[in-house]
C-alpha cells in the first residue's frame, strides 16, 4: 500500500451530505410505503447504495487522510475495493434500469400500455444485486485484482495491471465493456429517447388549449441533469484510470491531487442524488394546484386533484391533467 496521501476536507462534507440526503429519500419513501409506485422502488435501491457507499467507504478514506497513510494495509485495501465494486456496479445498473423502464412507459396508453408491477421491479433489483456481487467476487477468486488507488487514499480495480498479463487484460477490458460503456450508453439512448417522445407529445397538442411547454422543459431538464450529472460525476475517473492502464510506469509523476479530484468527483454522485430528487418533486407539489385544465365546478376540480396525485408527469404531458413529477425518472 502506498504510505502517503492527501488530507482533503470535501470528503467528510461528501459523506456528511450523502447520509443525511439519502437518509431522507428513505424515510420519505417509508412514510408512503404503501403508495409508492413500482419503479419508484428504483430510487429506494439508488439512494440504498448511495448512503452504503457512504457509510461503508468514505470513513475508512477520511481516516487515512488524516493518517497520511492507509489505514489497515492490504486487508483494508481488499474490503475497501469489494464495496466499491459492489456499490458502484449497482448504482450504474439502477441508473440504466431507471432509464429503460421510464423510455418503455413514456407514451404508452395508462392501461393498455406497458407496466411494471412490484414482483417485476423487485426481480430486477435484485437481478442487480447478484450481477453486482459477481463482480465484485470475480477479483477475489483469481480474475483480475483489486490495488491501492495512487494518491493511497482508496483502492479499486488494478488498473495498472491491464498490459502485464492476459488475466488482468481481460477483466478490465469485460468490465469496461459490461459495466461502464454499455450502462452509460443505455443511460444516454434512453433519456435522449424520452426527450423526443416528450418533443414529439407536445407538438402533437400545440393546438389544443393546454400549456405544456413547461412540462417538457421540466422533464427534459431532470432526464438531462441525471444523465449529464452522472458522466460528469465519472468520465474523469475513468480517463484517469484508463491513463493509468496505459501509462502504469509513470503515473507516479503525476500530482496526487490530479489523480485525487477524479476519485472525489465520482463519490460527489451519491451527495447530489437525493437534491435532484428533491427539487423536482417540491417543484411538482407546488404546480398541482394550477396545473389542472378545463374545471368547471368544484366537484370536477376535486375529482381531477385526485387524479393529478396519482399519476406521474409523464402521463400528464400525454393525458392532459396535471404535472407531478417523480423523483426517479
Amino acid at each position: 500500500i502506498l504510505n502517503y496521501t492527501v488530507t482533503f476536507p470535501p470528503a467528510s462534507s461528501y459523506t456528511t451530505m450523502s447520509v443525511i440526503g439519502n437518509a431522507a429519500v428513505l424515510v420519505s419513501a417509508s412514510r408512503r410505503i404503501s403508495q409508492l409506485k413500482a419503479p419508484e422502488l428504483l430510487t429506494v435501491n439508488l439512494a440504498v447504495t448511495d448512503i452504503g457507499m457512504a457509510l461503508s467507504m468514505y470513513p475508512l478514506s477520511i481516516a487515512s487522510a488524516f493518517n497520511h497513510a492507509w489505514l489497515g494495509g492490504d486487508a483494508t485495501c481488499l474490503y475497501y475495493g469489494v464495496m466499491g465494486m459492489l456499490f458502484s456496479v449497482t448504482s450504474i445498473m439502477t441508473l440504466a434500469v431507471m432509464g429503460m423502464i421510464r423510455y418503455l412507459v413514456t407514451g404508452t396508453p395508462p392501461k393498455t400500455g406497458v407496466k411494471f408491477q412490484r414482483p417485476t421491479i423487485r426481480l430486477l433489483i435484485s437481478g442487480i444485486w447478484l450481477y453486482a456481487v459477481l463482480w465484485a467476487v470475480l477479483p477475489l477468486v483469481g480474475w483480475g485484482s483489486y490495488g491501492p488507488e495512487p494518491f493511497g487514499l482508496a483502492c479499486s480495480v488494478d488498473w495498472t495491471g491491464y498490459g502485464e498479463s492476459l488475466n488482468h487484460s481481460t477483466f478490465i477490458l469485460v468490465l469496461s465493456v459490461l459495466c461502464t460503456f454499455l450502462p452509460c450508453l443505455l443511460i444516454l439512448f434512453t433519456y435522449f429517447g424520452i426527450a423526443w417522445k416528450l418533443h414529439r407529445a407536445y407538438k402533437s397538442i400545440q393546438t389544443q388549449d393546454f400549456q405544456y411547454g413547461n412540462i417538457e422543459k421540466k422533464i427534459t431538464l431532470m432526464a438531462v441533469m441525471i444523465s449529464v450529472g452522472f458522466l460528469i460525476a465519472w468520465t474523469p475517473y475513468v480517463v484517469v484510470s484508463y491513463w493509468s492502464m496505459h501509462h502504469a510506469r509513470t503515473q507516479h509523476l503525476m500530482s496526487p491531487f490530479i489523480t485525487l479530484l477524479p476519485c472525489l468527483f465520482a463519490k460527489s454522485s451519491t451527495a447530489y442524488n437525493p437534491f435532484i430528487y428533491f427539487l423536482f418533486q417540491c417543484s411538482a407539489r407546488r404546480e398541482q394546484i394550477g396545473c389542472c385544465c378545463n374545471v368547471h365546478t368544484n366537484f370536477t376540480f376535486v375529482k381531477i386533484m385526485t387524479k393529478c396525485i396519482s399519476m406521474d408527469i409523464i402521463d400528464c404531458v400525454f393525458h392532459n391533467i396535471c404535472v407531478n413529477v417523480y423523483p426517479f425518472l
